[in-house]
């Protein structure tokens, strides 16, 4: 859609962009509770919510990086030579684009995960029978009263340790990709 969006004209910009918008708009855990609870609880409802809620965020990166690309001159000579958009959106913008995608993936899945968590603490994400980590915090809530913290604190740090392990990861992955960011 991003790619659509910086090739397709202005209109077809437009209408992306007010959806992107509109999206982003809405609060996550509120977007993530009405889809997980209109699909129903589980897993299928817990992907599918977090993928809704999450597309917008890579698709105005990817709009971004092709509206600053289409500027490039090997893009204006292929546009001269009579090469079709879709050529050369598909020969020379999109693996262009491709490892800032996949930087933005890496970088979004910690809060994937965090959501996943939150939907399912909250009780709209995975059914009880099911390992999770909101699972997991949210049946130790139960006993926090009984002087027992230690069964929310180590699941609780355990998932702060993969939220921050991806996102280590996701900054690895940037300064391998483009090292001038390194210097930021």
């Amino acid at each position: 859609m991003g790619a659509a969006a910086a090739t397709l004209g202005k209109k077809v910009d437009a209408v992306i962009t007010w959806f992107i918008d509109l999206v982003m708009g809405i609060p996550h855990l509120l977007l993530l509770i009405l889809i997980s609870y209109a699909l129903g609880r589980g897993t299928f409802g817990v992907i599918v919510a977090v993928s809704i809620s999450h597309w917008p965020v890579l698709t105005r990166i990817i709009r971004g990086e092709i509206l600053q690309l289409k500027e490039a001159n090997y893009i204006k000579i292929a546009e001269k030579l009579g090469q079709s958009k879709m050529k050369i959106v598909v020969r020379h913008m999109l693996p262009h684009v491709f490892p800032q995608f996949l930087v933005g993936l890496v970088l979004l899945f910690p809060h994937a995960i965090l959501h996943e968590a939150a939907l399912t603490f909250l009780g709209f994400g995975l059914p009880p029978e099911q390992p999770g980590i909101g699972i997991i915090l949210s049946e130790s809530m139960k006993y926090l009263a009984l002087g027992m913290w230690w069964l929310a604190l180590f699941p609780g740090m355990v998932l702060l340790m993969t939220v921050m392990l991806f996102d280590l990861i996701g900054d690895s992955l940037r300064k391998m990709i483009d090292p001038h960011s390194a210097q930021d």
